[in-house]
């Protein structure tokens, strides 16, 4: 199996993106991610089956026993291999509705209901020609191991995810968090092997990737993190694309299971909340009707704060986080819309419960426009069980606003950006016009706000000129200005436009 790679990232990236060109038209943008990636899982685990037949064979001279259950990591049943499918004239979508729904039954502890709900037989939307375009497009290039790794194959799959959030900017944020920002959160909580990490609105999967590759750049042992990662995510698709990232990664362990974690939350220990090392997530912002009426007698607790409004979510979200947190070990880190550092009523209630308990370890207020579908500023909470006693009764508060490239349509946060709010988070210490250190005794002196302006001011800015010059540039302006006007009024009564 040590042969060389060949197929590179970029050509295999190429590739899937020509394929999501071959839906367009009949197809919304939004939906491509609906049949590309169902598809493109098909096609890896059916030339990962075949290499293994085909490894077997040339060990064991043995065709019956490369036939065996025990020698594939996945079943394909009779008649659903992608070469199968390849080979039928008519109805297209039948056969591959029916080939998806066979593999999933015949792997029913790890790929049940996997390949998500694609209306596959809907002819008008997916022409047998269309199909059967797509289907030679996917049979261009080999998926197993020999030719394209895990890490090539996840990294690519990453690369279409990111593409369809950019054709769908409005609909992204529901299941793309930007990578920079996953990256800086899984930094500042440092999962190490072993320990168990939890994403209660886990869209694609992007955070528990992020945690597996901090603990390989880390050089530590990546199998000991399987089975010890965790995942809800209530749209049927996008927990779908999830497990099929964190298989097509090489990662063979783990649970992403689909369902509304406010209102059923899928993992226990006994009859309580199951808890986690590490707890991160990028949840729905302001969610409304997000399940009020059962938190009112929540049977796990989780409205030990107060009751969140019925408006917004928000804190639900942190506390079902704080109640999934282990109690020694627990650390988490939160994105939430910056209107949840400062609204009063039941959310500042929450929040000056959370403070006097001393478990929110630092506020980073991050710049506008960096997430898909909201111009909203966003911040990042940071949570801990048991402070480091350096940290205890404090919270540092930090400005992150100045940092960002612009783009177009949306701003971004560099990989040097995510360096330095890391740097600060770490050192723990005031940043002149950036961080500070606050105790808690000036966060409740301020009515337990956190809004950062409070206690972070950006700097003064060098080039105001001093009041009596602004306001003369101010009358200078407004003097050309008229002066413009005029000319311009007699241009067009001598045009004759103005009468």
């Amino acid at each position: 199996m040590g042969q060389k790679q060949t197929v590179s990232v970029e050509q295999l990236e190429s590739h899937l993106w020509e394929s999501a060109n071959i839906l367009r038209g009949p197809v919304d943008a939004a939906d491509f991610k609906t049949y590309i990636f169902p598809l493109l899982f098909l096609k890896r685990i059916c030339d990962v089956w075949d290499e293994e037949y085909d490894e077997i064979v040339a060990d064991t001279g043995d065709a019956e026993l490369a036939w065996f259950p025990e020698s594939h990591r996945f079943q394909i049943p009779d008649e659903c291999h992608w070469n199968e499918v390849r080979a039928v004239a008519s109805n297209v979508g039948n056969a591959l509705q029916r080939a998806m729904r066979e593999v999933e039954k015949a792997n029913p502890d790890t790929l049940y209901g996997v390949f998500g709900d694609a209306q596959w037989t809907n002819k008008e939307r997916l022409s047998d020609a269309l199909l059967k375009d797509l289907i030679e497009h996917f049979s261009r290039l080999s998926f197993g191991n020999l030719d394209i790794s895990s890490d090539v194959v996840g990294d690519a799959y990453e690369y279409l995810i990111k593409k369809f959030a950019d054709a769908t900017n409005k609909k992204a944020g529901e299941f793309y968090t930007p990578r920079s920002i996953v990256r800086l959160m899984i930094e500042m909580l440092d999962p190490r092997e072993g320990e168990t990490i939890y994403d209660p609105a886990c869209g694609t999967g992007g955070m528990l990737l992020a945690a597996v590759q901090h603990v390989k750049d880390r050089h530590g042992d990546v199998k000991r993190l399987w089975g010890k990662l965790f995942g809800q995510e209530k749209n049927l698709t996008t927990s779908s694309i999830a497990r099929m990232n964190l298989f097509l990664h090489g990662i063979e362990d783990f649970q992403i299971v689909r369902g509304d974690t406010l209102r059923n939350p899928v993992f226990f220990d006994g009859d309580r909340l199951a808890n986690f090392d590490c707890v991160l997530a990028n949840p729905p912002f302001s969610l409304e009707k997000w399940g009020e009426e059962l938190w009112i007698k929540d049977p796990f607790g989780r409205n030990f704060a107060g009751l969140p409004p019925s408006s917004s979510g928000d804190f639900a979200w942190v506390q079902h986080m704080v109640k999934s947190m282990a109690a020694v070990t627990g650390r988490m880190a939160v994105v939430l819309p910056q209107g949840a550092l400062f609204r009063k009523g039941a959310e500042g209630t929450i929040r000056q419960k959370l403070l006097e308990m001393d478990l929110i370890e630092a506020v980073i207020g991050l710049a506008p426009n960096l997430f898909y579908g909201t111009g909203l500023a966003a911040c990042i909470l940071v949570l801990r069980q048991r402070k480091p006693r350096q940290r205890r009764q404090k919270v540092l508060i930090a400005d992150a606003s100045r940092l960002f490239r612009r783009g177009r349509a949306q701003n971004f946060l560099q990989a040097e950006h995510a360096l330095e709010i890391q740097g600060w988070f770490e050192k723990f210490v005031d940043v002149p016009d950036t961080a500070r250190v606050v105790a808690l005794d000036e966060i409740k002196a301020e009515d337990w706000t956190l809004n950062i302006s409070r206690y972070v001011l950006p700097p003064l800015q060098d080039d105001i000129p001093p009041l009596p010059e602004a306001i003369a540039a101010f009358k200078a302006a407004l003097a050309h200005c008229r002066e413009t006007e005029d000319r311009l009024t007699r241009v067009m009564t001598e045009g004759g436009w103005l009468q």
